[in-house]
């Protein structure tokens, strides 16, 4: 087949990479309509960072996988077309805040109904609200001239950081079809696909509907977790308990398990919150109140995570921070990333610049430009300073933030970190990655998430 993807983003680039490796008898074309983001996947230097992708484009790269910006001819040749654009929040009109903006799955849908001359199988590959299939085939069948289209839900379950580990070793790949002749022949297509490398009993099929509420449901969910756990750290910290060993002892009922249950300064990404948010709109469209108000009980926790943590440090620091020199170490939303959508470091950062305090950053993967962008600096701002290791940002400050999880963090020479700084030295782990006893020997005042 000639498969084709329209995003070349998060989900669309690696995916595809991932299916032009493993089906070498499939071409593969991701197109976008950001020619610079395009050309970067064809360079030495791939637009976004995951553990092991490199490797995997440069090896199918030319031989079975391509990059264009050509989005009329690869939708024209394909057989079968992947969506997988961006779909966010909406900030206007109905839903603001809460419903998904659905304006680039209906230009997709729209070109596709221009330019192809065929029947095509359409994927949707970006997270949508449930019955968005259901737009996507009035669009197309309005258009149809005498084609067929066949409409499939194929959610990613991805975690970004270990993407690619996600793709090669699914848990589940869910596809949603109609159930009709047309439609069960559809799945079988796409079930071929995967079924090269995936084995059988991970390939779940379902109807439309329900594939696209599995996605939303499965973050929020997750989500859920995360923020269930967080809120006991707050009452660990009341009552000097530990939240580490609480999520432990709970973590081994084998009911529920012990995954999603590592308090932190709160969850980020491109999906947790989207996704729910989604959902309780959904919810509240549907009559629902009761239901949309427990799922963003999720999200006004976390928020609530975020803020506790920075209201934290000026506590600490004598309740002020203003001309204080305050070092943030890692500022993507999490590990082996450079995504920054919805991290806490912005709100964090946000939060001590309103407490004008001085902002040294370093993150191994992000860049200036983005840190900037993302806290609505312009580039001669001098609250904050970006620097190229950990010894540089945290020379002379008065407090150390630890807000993403990277491996290097762990070994880092905190003695020398100590040396560097002013006393009282305060360190604040807002991942809970680091042993607080041994900082406490060196002479930090360290503290973690949920630890009294």
């Amino acid at each position: 087949m000639k498969i084709c993807c329209i995003g070349a983003g998060y989900v669309g680039g690696p995916t595809m990479a991932m299916i032009a490796h493993k089906c070498p008898e499939h071409t593969v074309t991701v197109v976008d309509v950001n020619q610079a983001r395009i050309d970067a996947w064809n360079s030495d230097s791939l637009p976004i960072y995951e553990p092991g992708l490199d490797t995997i484009v440069q090896s199918a790269r030319q031989k079975n996988l391509f990059f264009s910006g050509d989005v009329d001819r690869a939708v024209q040749e394909a057989d079968m077309i992947f969506i997988s654009v961006n779909t966010p929040t909406k900030t206007y009109g109905v839903g603001a805040g809460r419903a998904a903006d659905l304006r680039y799955i209906e230009k997709c849908a729209r070109k596709i109904a221009e330019v192809c001359e065929g029947d095509k199988i359409v994927v949707e590959k970006s997270t949508l609200p449930v019955r968005t299939a259901e737009s996507l085939k009035r669009i197309l069948e309005s258009n149809a001239k005498g084609r067929n289209f066949q409409i499939l839900s194929n959610p990613e379950f991805l975690a970004e950081g270990t993407a690619i580990a996600d793709l090669e070793n699914p848990d589940r790949v869910l596809i949603g079809g109609d159930e009709t002749p047309e439609g069960k022949a559809a799945i079988q297509k796409l079930v071929d696909v995967y079924a090269a490398w995936v084995p059988p009993e991970r390939i779940l099929t379902t109807n439309v509907w329900s594939s696209e509420l599995s996605k939303l449901t499965a973050n929020a969910f997750l989500a859920q977790r995360i923020s269930s756990i967080n809120a006991i750290s707050a009452l660990c910290e009341a009552t000097e308990a530990n939240v580490d060993e609480v999520a432990h002892a709970i973590g081994t009922d084998s009911r529920i398990g012990p995954k999603f249950l590592k308090s932190s300064v709160g969850f980020g990404g491109s999906c947790f919150q989207k996704d729910i948010l989604n959902l309780v709109y959904l919810c509240e469209h549907f009559g629902l109140p009761e239901v949309a108000a427990y799922w963003n009980s999720v999200i006004e926790m976390n928020d609530y995570q975020k803020h506790r943590f920075a209201r934290k440090v000026v506590a600490t620091l004598f309740n002020t921070v203003s001309d204080k020199n305050i070092a943030v170490l890692g500022f993507a939303f999490k590990k082996d990333t450079n995504d920054t959508r919805e991290s806490a470091a912005i709100y964090i950062c946000r939060d001590l610049l309103e407490e004008q305090a001085n902002i040294s950053i370093y993150d191994p993967k992000v860049s200036e430009a983005v840190m900037r962008r993302d806290l609505g600096l312009a580039d001669d701002d001098d609250a904050i300073t970006v620097h190229a290791d950990a010894y540089e940002a945290t020379k002379g400050a008065h407090a150390v933030l630890v807000l993403t999880e990277w491996d290097e963090f762990k070994t880092l020479d905190f003695q020398r970190i100590y040396a560097g700084m002013e006393l009282p030295a305060f360190l604040f782990d807002g991942r809970n990655i680091l042993d607080l006893e041994q900082l406490r020997e060196i002479g930090f005042e360290a503290s973690g998430i949920g630890k009294g």
